[in-house]
């Protein structure tokens, strides 16, 4: 399962303002996107209530993928579909199995056509793993989290919150949208470059567009949505890049299981020599200028995002760019690969999460 830890950086931005008096830089407008539909009147839910609702339009929506609280044995099988041109590893078909019991634990298995193969068990804390590779490769992870935990839960009594409702495939929607506090709060249209947008249809409380950054969004589709109890499943979620899809999620059958048999949840001594599995964290998002200020008053800052996978050692793996056709897209991968990600450990296992970072470029012409 992907952590409920949520990591975020985003002070990095906010301190180049700071020391270099960069308030009167513009920001570049972000990118046109079919998914990115939040162009109307914004709200600052600035009052205790307005923030409240909203957090719990948030949770309603989390918990629909909560599937192990519902205390319920049960089998999926999803298959999904990686084309990420190459910038990404291990293109072509996969397919994936959790199969869980709620006094047992959780067993799942992935593969993909082109040669990856995991197997993991997490039971009564103990965490094992086996297979090609230790660090799980991006679009799995991508395929874990958009089904599994696709509304990272935040520190919202410090976030700032703005919203907007908007028109989706005919219904209407309510965005969020959630950045830290640092950021000014202003009803200004449109979505910021910092800002992690969460499209809910407030009826059904099920979660139709998740975007951390712009440039990168889940759709979520329901026709035929399997259920555990009152938890609900998407059928299908459509992963895309830049206004192109690079993964297709399809959640083939979900199966309710009473009791399973013991022995899918004992460890291998393979396994047990192998150490303990890489744990799946959250999000890290940083935001910080290319070059040294001060900056001249009025210039533009134009972002490039850069989207990859931190491993245990703190490399950053698969990385590439969300806007591919700004001048500064590469400049800005190449930027981000000198970074040290290294962090001090979420516990005892080692973990590995993805990391976002907006790269500031700004023109003095």
């Amino acid at each position: 399962m992907v952590s409920n830890r949520m990591l975020c950086l985003i002070a990095a931005g906010a301190f180049a303002l700071a020391t270099y008096g960069q308030s009167s830089l513009r920001m570049a407008p972000i990118p046109g996107d079919p998914l990115e539909i939040v162009t109307g009147q914004i709200q600052v839910m600035d009052s205790a209530a307005s923030r409240e609702a909203m957090v719990q339009l948030l949770a309603r929506a989390r918990n629909s993928y909560a599937f192990q609280s519902a205390g319920r044995g049960y089998d999926l099988k999803v298959a999904f579909t990686v084309n990420s041109g190459g910038q990404t590893e291990y293109d072509g078909q996969w397919e994936m199995e959790d199969r869980f019991d709620p006094q047992q634990g959780l067993r799942w298995t992935a593969k993909a056509a082109a040669g990856y193969t995991t197997t993991q068990i997490s039971s009564k804390q103990m965490y094992y793993r086996e297979g090609t590779a230790n660090v799980i490769p991006l679009r799995l992870h991508e395929a874990r989290a958009a089904l599994f935990n696709p509304i990272p839960p935040g520190n919202f009594d410090q976030d700032l919150i703005r919203t907007s409702t908007a028109k989706l495939n005919g219904i209407q929607v309510t965005c969020v949208l959630i950045s830290s506090l640092g950021n000014t709060a202003t009803s200004a249209p449109g979505r910021r470059w910092e800002e992690t947008e969460e499209c809910i249809d407030p009826q059904s409380g099920l979660l139709q567009v998740h975007s951390q950054v712009p440039g990168r969004y889940y759709a979520y589709e329901y026709s035929n949505a399997p259920q555990l109890g009152s938890h609900v499943l998407p059928r299908k979620v459509i992963v895309t890049e830049a206004g192109k899809t690079v993964s297709e999620i399809d959640v083939k059958s979900l199966t309710d299981l009473p009791a399973m048999d013991s022995s899918l949840f004992i460890p291998t001594p393979e396994m047990k020599a192998s150490g303990p599995a890489i744990a799946m964290a959250g999000a890290q998002k940083i935001s910080r200028f290319v070059g040294q200020g001060p900056f001249p008053s009025g210039a533009m800052a134009q972002p490039v995002c850069v989207f990859g996978l931190v491993t245990p050692s703190g490399q950053l793996v698969e990385g590439h760019s969300l806007q591919p056709s700004d001048p500064n897209s590469q400049a800005a991968v190449e930027d981000a690969k000198r970074m040290n990600f290294s962090s001090p450990s979420l516990g005892a296992r080692p973990h590995q999460h993805f990391v976002f970072v907006i790269e500031k470029f700004v023109s003095t012409r």
